[in-house]
């Protein structure tokens, strides 16, 4: 089953499309569609969610194998966007709605 999400920040709009484990990450402007490790991170930002990276060479990739990680040790898809939904709201996006599918769009709350 495949999940997704959209997100709204300012005039950028966000869709993250949940397949299985995989997370695609797709910016709705430009079409463009990319896995976590296809995205640009910000160093601040890694260090603030994880502390320890600040003075590692790898801090990306051990950024990005935490990310996995934690979406591998959740059981299900829904239990995966709950997940994505509450760390987009953190990081000041205002989720719009969800869409399962097969089923009709659900506003998010």
């Amino acid at each position: 089953m495949t999940i997704q999400c959209m997100f709204q920040q300012g005039s950028q709009r966000v869709a993250i499309r949940i397949i299985g484990n995989n997370i695609l990450f797709i910016d709705l402007e430009s079409n463009m569609v990319a896995p976590i490790e296809g995205l640009k991170l910000s160093k601040k930002g890694v260090i603030k969610e994880y502390p320890d990276l600040e003075n590692d060479d790898q801090w990306k990739q051990k950024s990005i194998q935490r990310f996995v990680d934690k979406i591998k040790a959740l059981p299900t898809e829904d239990k995966r966007a709950e997940w994505i939904i509450q760390e987009m709201k953190d990081m000041g996006y205002n989720p719009m709605y969800k869409t399962k599918d097969g089923f009709r769009p659900q506003k998010i709350k």
